[in-house]
């Protein structure tokens, strides 16, 4: 028998999801010493880099080179990337198997976490994450609409999602401008009555999930004030407890002290205001035909049984009127391609990346996990290399061990398939004139692109490259 990883037989592997975890675990397998590895990357998008493209605010382009290093690994020899195929409709995940060694899904946590209040459902009730797809122009949800003329907006929850949604309805149209915004977003934000957004958390500044820069950008914006209660930017007793003592990360000391300078702050008077609320949960959404307010309930911090501090409620409550809700309380995972799915945990049910059998606990042999389908939606970007670096080295140890199963069937004609199947098929060389397309676009602007928000239009520009391959 052959040994894989070998240049005579490849270690083949298909990663299915072309985010950060994907293009992570890619780029490991590409260089790992001492193996020749074949990586085929899927996507239901025509474009890659998952939330790097779709999910990070348009105003943080810094962030968002961090796709210079997947575009390496998109370079290296082994790696090939099938865009607009969706696993599950296009291509079965038995056809992956049985073309692979190995297949690892890194399929992240599309859906948002739901609040289960009455009035949800409203219209002006909006999941954050639709209004970050809207505004970073993902096909899937271009053609939303907001109604962005209420004076006062609210926005549910205390992390970085939270922040950005609050900071993309406060930023001016010159600050947006400089940004690859989608242009319907632009303009609607553009024509945007919204003067206040109401942050509400339901625990303490200490507690709160957001970084320090997206915390500290707040109070950097051209034309909106940062207003906090000196009475909620207040630690209570235990929180305070647990500051004074030294247990606390940097990052929440950070919070607590930017948090406190802001209450500190004479307003200047700008045209909008952001105003964080802390221990304040929502109860109920009000309105009748559509969204008028928010009904919120007052909590305490108390201590649990395992010691972390965790919020009750009250019985004092207040309403806010707004007329708009963006609800930002978490990203949650979808079952998949009828792989084990963790329902508590809303991720494939894994142990360190190794997806497994719910019932007996085995692995299944050759399928894998990667990113927030592997761990639920937490951390940074940064945060999925370790996390595919833990997958690939399972799926390496089990290559060693001699457990993965071997191919039935060669991969090209796998793919020579799916293209017959489905011929709007995106290869890298279609992505890269998409790519050259948008940039094209926005250079005359000033702006590192423009997107196209269509899949229609995604996939004419990308034809040449089909119609190349289709000739060979």
């Amino acid at each position: 028998m052959t040994s894989i990883g070998i240049e005579q037989n490849p270690l083949r592997v298909a990663i299915v999801g072309s985010g950060p975890a994907g293009f992570y675990a890619a780029g490991q397998l590409l260089t790992a010493k001492d193996l020749h590895a074949e990586v085929e990357m899927f996507d239901k998008l025509a474009t890659p880099w998952g939330l790097v493209r779709a999910g990070v605010a348009p105003d943080h382009p810094n962030i968002k080179a961090v796709t210079r290093v997947y575009e390496k690994t998109a370079k290296r020899e082994g790696f090939r990337f099938h865009g607009n195929v969706e696993v599950g409709k296009d291509v079965s995940h038995e056809e992956l198997a049985a073309h692979h060694h190995a297949v690892i899904y890194a399929t992240g946590s599309p859906t948002d976490r739901r609040l289960g209040i009455p009035g949800e459902d409203l219209p002006g009730s909006h999941a954050a994450t639709d209004f970050v797809g809207w505004y970073n122009g993902h096909p899937d949800y271009r053609d939303l609409e907001f109604d962005l003329t209420p004076r006062r907006a609210v926005v549910i929850g205390n992390g970085n999602v939270a922040l950005d949604v609050a900071r993309m309805l406060a930023l001016t149209h010159d600050e947006l401008g400089k940004t690859d915004i989608a242009d319907h977003a632009l303009e609607a934000l553009a024509e945007s009555g919204v003067e206040e957004i109401v942050v509400l958390g339901r625990r303490g500044p200490l507690q709160a999930a957001y970084t320090n820069p997206e915390l500290k950008e707040l109070g950097e914006m051209a034309a909106a004030d940062v207003i906090v209660d000196p009475d909620e930017a207040r630690l209570d007793p235990l929180s305070q407890d647990e500051f004074d003592s030294g247990a606390i990360d940097k990052t929440s000391r950070v919070n607590v002290e930017t948090v406190q300078e802001y209450a500190s702050r004479t307003p200047h008077g700008h045209p909008r205001r952001i105003v964080l609320r802390f221990l304040v949960s929502p109860v109920e959404i009000l309105g009748d035909d559509r969204v008028t307010g928010v009904r919120v309930v007052r909590n305490r911090l108390e201590k649990s049984d395992d010691g972390r501090l965790v919020a009750r409620a009250t019985d004092e409550t207040e309403e806010v009127e707004c007329g708009i809700v963006l609800r930002s309380v978490g990203y949650r995972g979808e079952p998949f391609a009828g792989l084990p799915f963790d329902e508590s945990r809303n991720t494939l049910n894994n142990e360190g990346g190794r997806i497994t059998d719910p019932e007996t606990g085995d692995p299944l042999p050759g399928v894998y996990t990667a990113g927030w389908i592997k761990r639920g939606p937490s951390g940074v970007i940064g945060t999925n290399k370790k996390c595919a670096q833990e997958t690939v080295s399972a799926l390496l140890e089990d290559l060693a061990a001699g457990k993965l199963p071997d191919p039935s069937a060669e991969v090209d004609s796998l793919i020579e398939v799916l293209h017959e199947r489905h011929p709007d098929v995106v290869d890298y060389a279609g992505w890269q004139l998409i790519d050259q397309h948008e940039r094209g676009l926005g250079e005359p602007a000033g702006r590192p692109r423009v997107k196209l928000t269509r899949a229609e239009e995604l996939l004419d520009v990308a034809g040449s490259a089909r119609l190349a391959r289709a000739k060979k």
